[in-house]
C-alpha cells in the first residue's frame, strides 16, 4: 500500500532504499530537462567518452527540446576548425545575447528623458556597483558586434557560402546587417551627450534628404518627433533600442539559423565538386556531435572573449562620456560613428540626395539580389577571381571612404583652432587637463594685471632686439614657447635642445603639454601658410588659496583682408583648477 494516495519518491523509497530512490529522481529529472539525457550521459560527454546507449541520447536535445533545437546535432569535421567560419557567425550571436543582458542591466537606472538622463548615466558611473564595467561592456559589445557582423559577410562573400541553395540566408543576412548598424546606431544617443546629439543629429539629417521632399520631411519629423531631436527623439530611439530592433533581430536570427541547419554549413570551397552542394550529406566518418565537441569549443570561445571584454574595460576601454546635450553648441569635428564614416565621406564627394540617399540605396539593393544575379556554380578560389577582385575593391574602396569621413579630409579649420582643440579639446580631458594641480601651481607668475596684454607691443619689443625689455614684457605669461627656446615664469630662459632635461624631470605632465605645444605649433601646422611665426602662452596665476587660473594663447602672423600679413592673437576661455583636480570653466 503507498505512503500517500498517490505515487511518490517515499514509495520509491520504502521500496529501493533512500541513496537509490534519490539518484533515480535526479536522473529522472537530468532526463526530461535536457530532453533525453540523463547524469550518465552527460557525464560520458563530459569525459570525451563515446555514448553507451544507443539511439545515441546526445541527438534528443536537437529534435525535442527547445534551446537547441535551432542547432545542427551534428557538424562536417571540415568547418569545425578555425578556416572556413572563423567562428564569426557565433560570436555575432554571442554579441548580441551579450548587449540583451548588458542592457538590462542599464535599463534598471535608465529614464528616457532629457531631463534626466545624462543625470542617469552619471549615477551609472559613478554610485552604482559596477555601473562603468557594465556601461563599458555594453558599449564595446555593441562596436564588436557591428565588426563581427561585418566580418562574417565578408566571409561568407569570399567563401562563394551565398550561392545556391543559400541565396536567401544571405538576404536574411543582410537584413541582420541593417538592424545591427541602427541597433548600434539607435544607442548612441540614449547618454544624451554632445557626441550622442550631433552625431545623431548628422545621422538623421540625412533621412531628410530623401526624395520627395514630403516623404524626406515627414520620416525625419517621424525619427526625431519634432523639426530638432528632444524628448520625443529621445524616447522613439529608446524605444528602437530596447524593443523594435531586438525584436526584429532575435527573428531574423532564428530565421538565418533555420536556414542554415536546413541546408547545413557550406564546406570548404575545395572539398566540393563544381556546381554540387553535398553540406547536407554528412558520412558517419566525417561527423563532429554538437555534444560535447561543438557545445565545448563553442563555450570556450565564449569565455575567452568574454575574458578579453573584461580585461579591456577594466584597463584599456571607457565608453565615453562628454559634456551634456547642447543644441546651441556645436563640437569641433563632429563625426557619425565608425561605421557610417563612410557614407560621411561619400557626402563630401556631391549632393546630399545622390551621394546619400541613392548610391547607399543602390548599394544594399545590391547586396540583397546579388545571390540570385550570381548563377555561376563554382565556389572555387581558381574560378572567382573576378568576384575576390570586387571584394577587395568593395573593402579598399570602404577604407577609403571611411578615411574621407574623418575630420582629417576636406575640413579646412584654422591651425590655431586645431592647436587649441589637441591641447584643450571641447570634449574630453586632453592634455591640459591632465596636469595635476601641484605642477600648476608651482609654476605660478604673480601679477596684478589679469587683462590679456597687449602682445603686439611684446612682438615690437622682440623686433627690437631689447632682450632685458622683451623679458620684462612678457613676465606676467608664466609660460612662453618659441622655437628656439621656453621662457618659465618670466625669468628661466630654457634653450629647447636643453628643455626636457631643464624642466620635464622636475614636471613630467606640465612637460608633456609644453612638448606637445612646441610639435603642434613648429612641426605640425609648420607648413600653414596662415599661421606664422607662432609664439604658446601659458598664464598660470593664483585666483585664491586653492583655485589656479589656466589660460592659453597664442600670437601668430596671418594674412588680413587685403592679403597683407598682420599679427593675430587667439584667445580661449580661461580654466580654473582646484586642488580636488575639479577643472571648471568661466
Amino acid at each position: 500500500m503507498s505512503v500517500l494516495p498517490v505515487p511518490s519518491i517515499l514509495d520509491d523509497i520504502k521500496e529501493k532504499g533512500i541513496r537509490k530512490a534519490i539518484y533515480e529522481t535526479l536522473d529522472t529529472t537530468v532526463e526530461r530537462m535536457t530532453a533525453g539525457m540523463n547524469i550518465q550521459d552527460i557525464r560520458e560527454a563530459l569525459r570525451g567518452e563515446a555514448p553507451s546507449r544507443r539511439p545515441n541520447p546526445r541527438l534528443t536535445p536537437h529534435a525535442d527540446g527547445f534551446w537547441l533545437h535551432m542547432r545542427p546535432s551534428y557538424f562536417h569535421t571540415a568547418v569545425t576548425g578555425i578556416y572556413p567560419t572563423f567562428r564569426l557567425g557565433w560570436l555575432s550571436t554571442f554579441f548580441f545575447a551579450f548587449e540583451i543582458i548588458t542592457g538590462l542591466f542599464l535599463m534598471i537606472f535608465y529614464t528616457p528623458s532629457p531631463d534626466v538622463a545624462y543625470r542617469n548615466m552619471q549615477d551609472i558611473l559613478g554610485n552604482v556597483p559596477f555601473g562603468q564595467l557594465m556601461r563599458d561592456l555594453h558599449r564595446l559589445g555593441a562596436e564588436g558586434m557591428v565588426a563581427f557582423v561585418m566580418l562574417h559577410m565578408l566571409r561568407t562573400f569570399i567563401t562563394g557560402s551565398y550561392k545556391k541553395p543559400r541565396q536567401f540566408t544571405w538576404f536574411t543576412g543582410v537584413i541582420l546587417l541593417l538592424v545591427t548598424l541602427f541597433l548600434s546606431f539607435s544607442g548612441y544617443l540614449l547618454p544624451w551627450d554632445q557626441l550622442a546629439f550631433w552625431a545623431v543629429t548628422i545621422g538623421t539629417s540625412m533621412a531628410e534628404a530623401a526624395p520627395p521632399e514630403v516623404v524626406g520631411t515627414n520620416v525625419n519629423l517621424l525619427l526625431r518627433g519634432s523639426p530638432d531631436i528632444g524628448a520625443g527623439g529621445l524616447l522613439r530611439f529608446y524605444l528602437l533600442h530596447v524593443f523594435a530592433l531586438p525584436l526584429i533581430t532575435t527573428i531574423f536570427i532564428g530565421v538565418h539559423y533555420y536556414k542554415v541547419i536546413l541546408h547545413g554549413h557550406s564546406l570548404p570551397p575545395r572539398l566540393e565538386e563544381v556546381g554540387k552542394d553535398t553540406a547536407k550529406r554528412v558520412p558517419v566518418s566525417s561527423r563532429t556531435y554538437f555534444i560535447p565537441d561543438i557545445m565545448s569549443n563553442e563555450l570556450a570561445w565564449i569565455g575567452m572573449v568574454s575574458f578579453l571584454m573584461i580585461v579591456l574595460s577594466v584597463w584599456f576601454f571607457h565608453a565615453p562620456l562628454e559634456n551634456h546635450a547642447n543644441p546651441q553648441v556645436t563640437p569641433l569635428h563632429t563625426t557619425a560613428p565608425w561605421y557610417f564614416l563612410w557614407l560621411q565621406g561619400l557626402l563630401k564627394l556631391g549632393d546630399k540626395v545622390f551621394m546619400g540617399i541613392v548610391i547607399p540605396t543602390i548599394l544594399f539593393g545590391l547586396m540583397f539580389v546579388f545571390p540570385y544575379l550570381d548563377m555561376t556554380p563554382s565556389r572555387r578560389y581558381a574560378h572567382r577571381r573576378f568576384m575576390l577582385s570586387v571584394a577587395a575593391l568593395t573593402v579598399f574602396g570602404w577604407v577609403i571612404l571611411t578615411y574621407m569621413g574623418t575630420p582629417w579630409y576636406g575640413v579646412e579649420t584654422a591651425a590655431d583652432i586645431e592647436v587649441a582643440q589637441e591641447l584643450i579639446p571641447q570634449e574630453g580631458v586632453g592634455p591640459v587637463r591632465s596636469v595635476p594641480y601641484d605642477e600648476w601651481q608651482a609654476n605660478i607668475t604673480a601679477f596684478n594685471n589679469d587683462e590679456v596684454i597687449w602682445l603686439q607691443e611684446i612682438d615690437a619689443l622682440k623686433a627690437t632686439g631689447d632682450e632685458t625689455a622683451y623679458d620684462a614684457a612678457i613676465a606676467p605669461y608664466s609660460i612662453a614657447i618659441q622655437e628656439e627656446q621656453v621662457i618659465i615664469r618670466g625669468e628661466e630662459v630654457i634653450a629647447w635642445d636643453d628643455f626636457d632635461k631643464e624642466f620635464t624631470e622636475e614636471y613630467p605632465e606640465l612637460g608633456h603639454v609644453i612638448e606637445e605645444y612646441h610639435t603642434l605649433m613648429y612641426k605640425t601646422y609648420a607648413d600653414d601658410e596662415g599661421f606664422q611665426n607662432p609664439i604658446g602662452y601659458l598664464s598660470i596665476s593664483q585666483k585664491q588659496h586653492n583655485l589656479v587660473r589656466v589660460y592659453l594663447l597664442i600670437t601668430f602672423e596671418g594674412p588680413d583682408d587685403t592679403g597683407e600679413n598682420i599679427i593675430r592673437q587667439v584667445s580661449g576661455k580661461p580654466l580654473y583648477l582646484n586642488e580636488e583636480s575639479e577643472w571648471h570653466e568661466h
